[in-house]
């Protein structure tokens, strides 16, 4: 079979499987402005939050890591960086450390255009129409898959899901890895009583000592302030679904990261550092996991929901498949590979794993999933600096 995609040529090495303009306000006050250049310019994204004001030390820090990274997202062709000018996450600070990529890149403030916001919209339609017009000469080209990062997500889980999408995703991982393309697996809370199993396939000492200090550490915090992570996990709806411990529901959740040797692990949103497996710091919150995925660089999500979940990203297409027959019928619109076929008896995992692999290669060379479709386009940013994550770090 031939293992290759179609995609877009990036400047050092980097490989696309979309060709967006990516709107990045630099502070919540612009979003709107931000918002109104993107729905005007085709194939355009506005990457809008709530924060970039009064940030200082880790929390302004990895608001920056996040929004300089999604803008540096292979899927991008180019950035414009849309600043109001007052607040401290400076929007030209912000463009230059996109620029590093080699990507157009271009930053204005609203408070100095004349005319007020009417006018900010119209001077950074101008700048987006160039943009597009010269992402619009670029032609496809083919890829082998070592250049594919993929992001590893699960959302609404339930008790199917660890016996069948799940493991599904883990067999097409694996198979990434092995042609030398890379993979992540975030979601550090939905490591907890499984760290064991993965500490065995760190590929040393050092990682495996990561693995056990981040799981301890985050266990240690809960118990200082008081907290007992059994009423927080597993969520309500994971147990209307059927998971009854977080040790379940872990299970499931790292079986999406299949068997392949751990690289190590990285802060969120943080780019790997070599190929292969990585570990990725976020507690398991479906939109700030996709969030930091892309922002590290994947080109596709592939998100298992039991319960289901219409959710999607801007940047990084978001391929969604369920186990549970009741949820592929009920919210069909919203899931773009069934794998109720494993729990029926009707397919084995690995002819459901391939059913996957190829709409992953449609997805990658072009197809729509069904969230692009929709235009659900979510983004939240983890704000890790709140106990009791604040001492959680892969360092």
């Amino acid at each position: 079979m031939n293992e290759e995609f179609m995609g877009y040529g990036r400047p050092r090495g980097k490989v696309g499987i979309r060709n967006k303009i990516a709107i990045i306000p630099s502070v919540i006050c612009v979003n709107h402005v931000a918002e109104q250049i993107a729905n005007k310019l085709d194939d355009a994204v506005a990457i809008t939050h709530p924060l970039g004001c009064g940030q200082f030390g880790p929390d302004y820090s990895n608001t920056f890591r996040t929004l300089v990274g999604l803008g540096s997202n292979p899927n991008i062709y180019g950035v414009v960086v849309v600043g109001l000018g007052c607040e401290n996450l400076k929007s030209k600070v912000l463009a230059k450390n996109i620029k590093r990529t080699k990507k157009p890149v271009e930053f204005f403030d609203v408070q100095d255009i004349k005319g007020g916001s009417t006018a900010a919209i119209e001077h950074g339609l101008k700048i987006g129409k160039q943009m597009r017009e010269e992402a619009s000469e670029l032609k496809k080209e083919p890829f082998d898959l070592s250049n594919l990062v993929l992001g590893l997500e699960c959302g609404g889980s339930d008790s199917i899901s660890g016996i069948s999408a799940n493991p599904a995703v883990g067999i097409v991982s694996d198979r990434v890895v092995e042609l030398g393309g890379t993979s992540i697996l975030p979601e550090f809370t939905e490591w907890i009583g499984t760290e064991h199993l993965l500490i065995k396939r760190a590929v040393n000492e050092n990682v495996a000592q990561k693995i056990h200090n981040t799981i301890t550490g985050f266990i240690e915090n809960l118990k200082g302030l008081g907290i007992d992570f059994l009423g927080v996990q597993p969520t309500p709806g994971n147990i209307e679904g059927g998971l009854s411990t977080i040790e379940e529901k872990s299970l499931g959740n790292i079986a999406k990261s299949g068997k392949s040797p751990i690289q190590g692990i990285l802060d969120y949103s943080e780019p790997p550092k070599t190929k292969g497996l990585w570990l990725m710091l976020e507690p398991g919150l479906d939109i700030e996991s996709m969030t930091g995925l892309a922002a590290a660089g994947a080109q596709i999500i592939l998100m298992t929901t039991g319960r289901g979940s219409p959710c999607g990203n801007p940047v990084a297409p978001v391929i969604k498949l369920c186990g549970n027959p009741k949820t592929c019928d009920w919210m069909a619109e919203n899931i773009d590979v069934d794998a109720s076929p494993i729990i029926k008896g009707e397919k084995t995992m690995g002819e459901l794993a391939e059913v996957l692999w190829l709409k992953m290669k449609k997805t990658l060379n072009g197809e729509q999933t069904q969230a692009e479709k929709l235009g659900f386009n979510d983004i939240a940013i983890w704000r890790n600096t709140a106990s009791p994550f604040q001492y959680i770090h892969c360092k």
